[in-house]
């Protein structure tokens, strides 16, 4: 999946998504609202400079991508990714908090000039969120669907980001830990039906190219509850793609999902 970016505070349920899931999907895109939404300032321009906002986060709505909120809280785009540890194309998920302050000296970030004299920010290298020692979530986690792993995990690469699970149309897809559901769509290219569904303030799971969606924005969740029926929405075969991020990032899965 082509994702690149997660959350701290529900805010709404109404989020939003841009995200290019699944190596066998194509790139996502940000699918913006037609009217209203946090996500419109056709008189705002892009600024020039950044004006960080020490311990101010902006929880992601439906219809929000990166460049609004950028606009919105006169950060550079460059400046508001770096500062969340994102990169092109600049991810964002429902229920996300992003940072409108740097958070160090690993945010730093440098200053390149963009066509029209405007300047934007690049991150520095950064480190893979998936590490040999996992952070410890606190969350039982469980296998979302039963089926053959057929899509694994590439810390960096926006085409790996999660896992996929091979299957039959209408197989139960489960959620795979306790939470709310944040989103319930698909109004993102390449995910199909897309769930996503927030454990706690820093970790989100997400369920694509499902056949059915069988929840709802704002409805609670046990592990093991059915949230979808599997499918081949946005995919060449019947199959579950899953993602775990923790603040924003994805991880991966098999380093939290019980052994087989």
């Amino acid at each position: 999946m082509n994702a690149n970016v997660l959350v701290k505070g529900l805010g709404r349920t109404a989020c939003v998504l841009l995200v290019g899931v699944l190596a066998a999907c194509g790139t996502a895109t940000v699918v913006k609202p037609s009217g209203g939404g946090s996500a419109t300032s056709g008189t705002s321009t892009t600024p020039r400079t950044s004006v960080p906002k020490p311990g101010q986060t902006a929880v992601v709505r439906r219809g929000d991508t990166l460049y609004a909120l950028a606009r919105i809280h006169n950060i550079t785009p460059g400046d508001l990714a770096a500062w969340n540890g994102l990169s092109q194309p600049y991810t964002i998920y429902p229920g996300q908090a992003l940072r409108l302050y740097p958070g160090g000296a690993g945010s730093t970030a440098a200053t390149r000039p963009i066509s029209g004299g405007s300047t934007t920010t690049t991150p520095s290298t950064a480190a893979p969120v998936a590490t040999a020692t996992p952070v410890n979530s606190g969350i039982g986690w469980r296998w979302p669907a039963e089926g053959a792993l057929v899509g694994r995990f590439v810390a960096g690469e926006t085409t790996k980001q999660g896992i996929d699970i091979a299957g039959s149309s209408g197989q139960a897809v489960r959620a795979a830990g306790p939470g709310v559901v944040v989103y319930s769509g698909a109004g993102l290219v390449g995910y199909g039906e897309l769930i996503i569904i927030k454990h706690n303030d820093q970790w989100l799971s997400a369920y694509g190219h499902n056949r059915k969606r069988l929840v709802n924005e704002g409805q609670s969740v046990r592990a093991g509850d059915q949230i979808a029926e599997m499918g081949r929405t946005g995919t060449s075969r019947d199959m579950l793609h899953f993602e775990i991020r923790y603040n924003g990032k994805p991880v991966d899965p098999l380093l939290y999902l019980p052994r087989k």
